[in-house]
């Protein structure tokens, strides 16, 4: 049995489990997001210093020229009119995520990637790089060594290797939060939870399985919001602490997702048909080119030995498979195991996925990536 149609029954019996009595339940930290709980990107724009000749060249990047000059002066090193000509700086862009609730004092991990033409960064060293959040006010400043994680050599002829990315690399625990996020949470009257599955079921599960613990708590606004309140007395960290570990059985639409590049398929068990009829052949025609010598006759004058090319067609199709038939609301199992009797290919059971969708017989939706 073909490696792919085995993944298909894993799945299909998978999924005929679940439709038993033991439904697979998910703890509500894991399918909702907090609002507010979330991660802030920060950028800047630094130099690197220390690189052994891989850095930028001066004159094809005027912004790193002006960026050591800018710095010198600040360090009392006045070289506006000296003819700076050094391959050991590099001009960078510094990203980091600033987590939600981070104190001033704690250490975040810096990315940094070259922004001019700089060769590598192995080895190099960040100077003091303030890193801006989306207002513009620097949440944290970044400094360290540079760790890329990547090989690269050169010869004299010009020939050169490389693995990995030299010119990105990462400083860890590079960045020190400078300025905390407002954000009170603890005094918050109202909590909005947003699925990251949005669903009318799931929504209304969510919040019955809330008021079920803590009455008169949880509202489904919509598909995607769950609003909590905290009751009076109790803050909205306690509540949250003791919302986010309930469990709840989130439910989905029928999907087919179908990766036409990787010929990978993946169904729901939601998945289901109407009933209909179908029949898989395959048609192959072969074409075979032999050559052949030409001879001319005996005692003949002015004739020559040629070689002269034969074709062979011929025409194959495929016979002997019955009609597959499935009745009104057939599973994922019994279109997988129906599929696998008709030996079929993963780049088969697409055209037959998407033609029983255009006949109006697959209850679900079709994606293609």
């Amino acid at each position: 049995m073909p490696r792919f149609l085995r993944l298909f029954l894993v799945l299909a019996t998978a999924a005929s489990l679940a439709s038993g009595p033991a439904l697979a339940k998910s703890r509500i930290k894991d399918i909702v997001e907090f609002e507010g709980v979330r991660e802030n990107m920060l950028v800047g724009y630094g130099i690197v210093v220390g690189l052994n000749g891989t850095g930028d060249a001066l004159r094809n990047a005027p912004f790193t020229k002006q960026s050591l000059e800018a710095m010198l002066e600040r360090l009392g090193v006045n070289t506006r009119d000296a003819n700076l000509n050094t391959k050991n700086v590099a001009a960078v862009m510094v990203t980091a995520r600033l987590p939600a609730f981070a104190a001033a004092g704690a250490q975040i991990d810096a990315s940094v990637s070259a922004l001019g033409d700089a060769k590598s960064l192995l080895g190099g060293t960040l100077l003091v790089t303030p890193l801006l959040g989306a207002d513009g006010q620097a949440y944290a400043v970044a400094q360290g060594t540079v760790q890329t994680g990547s090989v690269s050599a050169s010869g004299a002829s010009g020939s050169t290797i490389s693995k990995g990315v030299p010119t990105a690399g990462r400083i860890a625990s590079g960045a020190i939060v400078e300025r905390e996020i407002g954000f009170e949470f603890a005094s918050m009257n109202q909590l909005r939870m947003t699925l990251r599955n949005p669903d009318f079921t799931t929504a209304r599960r969510i919040a019955d399985v809330i008021n079920a613990r803590y009455p008169g708590t949880a509202v489904a606004d919509n598909p995607t919001i769950v609003a909590i309140r905290p009751a009076p007395g109790q803050n909205m960290m306690a509540l949250v602490s003791q919302v986010e570990n309930l469990t709840v059985d989130p439910d989905s639409p029928a999907k087919v997702v179908i990766d036409e590049v990787a010929g990978v398929i993946v169904m729901g068990e939601n998945v289901r048909l109407s009933t209909v009829a179908i029949q898989q052949g395959n048609l192959t025609i072969t074409v075979r080119e032999s050559p052949a010598v030409s001879q001319p006759a005996p005692l003949s004058r002015g004739g020559t030995t040629a070689v002269v090319p034969q074709s062979d067609l011929s025409v194959d199709e495929e016979k002997g498979k019955q009609f597959l038939q499935l009745k009104d609301g057939a599973s994922l199992s019994s279109l997988v195991s129906g599929l696998n009797a008709l030996g079929v290919t993963p780049r088969d059971m697409i055209s037959i996925l998407q033609t029983i969708k255009a006949a109006g017989a697959l209850q679900a939706d079709i994606e293609v990536m």
